[in-house]
């Protein structure tokens, strides 16, 4: 039984055979730490914990690497609204992404680099890419010059235009070309900045990863991943960057990009008001319920994120719980047959839809006593689920029992109704949405609208 992959790069599932099967290299984009992640955060995360634990199964050394960007526009805004040094904001948002995602389940990487660590690797690479032509130096600025590297495209699979259009980038007017991209840039007094060849400045958002890998990794490795918004433009220009670093060396052997999530039906926007951030959603519902809603869609499929789900991923927890009172620990190594099956879904391309049923299909074997608990724990390991107490889920889930005020859902029914009154139904749709996201089910009825908790 081999892993296959789908591989974005070459839009086809592939066998997956690492260079060296005695160290498997990983690395999957992190956080922008300027903010609380919010869940779309949290699925590559997520998803990507499963390749992990996987991987851990199946090879001896797996070395797997998530970074944390702590230089970066966004950032310097971020400490400036607030007036700190950027190590402030970086240092709380840093320790809010890792307990976020440590609550739900996701195993530490292996390497946590950071772009303040690898300033000197950045320069470095940067300064390679000028001497072999592949850079150039413009207004204090050095670019990438993408007429370079005739690949330039083949991640994303766009035309010249689709990518200048897509880069969202200024097309400033010391380009040779619309797409180049920036390498370094200049800081004022005002912004963090490194000595370099080319003056006091700050690196461009793609050389870092490129560079963090080189350092950690090597010059290639085995997967890059992360999620679907990142082809392009940052993976393609990771990839183009890194090879004509490397004199034309492959950079990643297999690229593998998550779905978007939508929460209850709609794309997750600002503009929306549906940004949902995890610590807020962790503070009413249990951590395990969120991991498992995550995986119960194919990962590069998109995702609806909607309280219904919470609330059947709580049953189902609450059926694989009931089941593993008094269960030891898991055996990750079991070679049971339905432990097997479940890791024969995983293997074809983490197919996690596939292995909760199997998953399910064993919890019915425990109700028939078909089989014993711990197999169901040790297929459960292979998700990161079910590997609490039942005391420990049952407490947790009670303690992230939705919380609301009843003064504020009552002032939001009574503008629904208003709403509805005037025939704006979008309104009262969106005051809906706003309750399902409070945990709030409304019940319509010839004598008015009522309503009650979910779950």
């Amino acid at each position: 039984m081999t892993l296959q992959i789908y591989n974005t790069l070459t839009r086809r599932k592939e066998a997956f055979r690492p260079a060296d099967p005695e160290r498997v290299t990983v690395y999957v984009c992190g956080p922008t730490v300027y903010n609380h992640p919010h869940i779309g955060n949290a699925r590559p995360a997520v998803v990507f914990d499963v390749l992990h634990r996987l991987l851990k199964r199946l090879y001896p050394g797996v070395v797997f690497a998530s970074n944390i960007t702590d230089v970066e526009d966004k950032i310097i805004d971020a400490a400036r609204r607030e007036g700190v040094p950027i190590e402030t904001i970086t240092r709380r948002y840093a320790e809010a992404y890792r307990d976020d995602v440590r609550a739900l389940g996701v195993l530490d990487p292996d390497v946590v680099p950071r772009v303040t660590e690898t300033i000197p690797e950045i320069v470095d690479m940067i300064a390679r890419l000028v001497e072999s032509g592949h850079a150039y130096e413009a207004e204090g600025h050095v670019l990438f010059n993408v007429t370079s590297f005739d690949q330039y495209g083949a991640l994303s699979n766009r035309s010249r235009d689709e990518m200048v259009a897509g880069a969202r980038v200024e097309v400033a007017p010391y380009k040779k070309d619309p797409a180049d991209f920036v390498l370094w840039k200049p800081s004022d007094d005002t912004q963090p900045g490194w000595d370099s060849p080319w003056g006091r400045g700050r690196p461009g958002w793609h050389i870092e990863c490129s560079a963090m890998i080189e350092k950690h990794l090597g010059r290639t490795i085995d997967i890059h991943a992360g999620g679907q918004d990142l082809i392009f433009p940052h993976h393609e220009n990771e990839m183009a960057q890194s090879t004509c670093a490397h004199g034309g060396e492959v950079f990643a052997r297999y690229w593998m990009h998550n779905g978007m999530l939508r929460i209850e039906g709609q794309k997750m926007s600002k503009s929306v008001g549906n940004v949902l951030l995890i610590h807020d959603l962790l503070s009413r519902e249990p951590a395990e319920a969120v991991r498992l809603l995550l995986l119960s869609g194919h990962y590069r499929h998109p995702l609806d994120f909607s309280q219904a789900g919470l609330d059947q991923a709580r049953k189902n927890l609450d059926r694989i719980y009931g089941l593993l009172r008094g269960v030891r620990a898991a055996d990750p190594d079991s070679g049971h047959p339905d432990v097997a099956a479940v890791l024969a879904a995983l293997m074809d391309d983490l197919n996690t839809p596939k292995a909760l049923a199997e998953i399910f299909r064993i919890a019915r074997a425990v109700e028939q006593g078909e089989t014993g608990a711990e197999v169901l724990r040790d297929a459960c390991w292979l998700l990161g689920i079910g590997q609490q107490s039942a005391e420990a889920w049952r407490q947790s889930a009670a303690s992230a029992a939705p919380q609301v005020d009843p003064a504020v859902v009552e002032s939001l029914i009574a503008e629904r109704q208003a709403a509805r009154k005037a025939k704006d139904f979008a309104r009262a749709d969106a005051i809906r949405d706003e309750l399902t996201g409070m945990g709030v089910v409304l019940e319509d009825g010839p004598e008015g609208t009522t309503w009650r908790m979910a779950g």
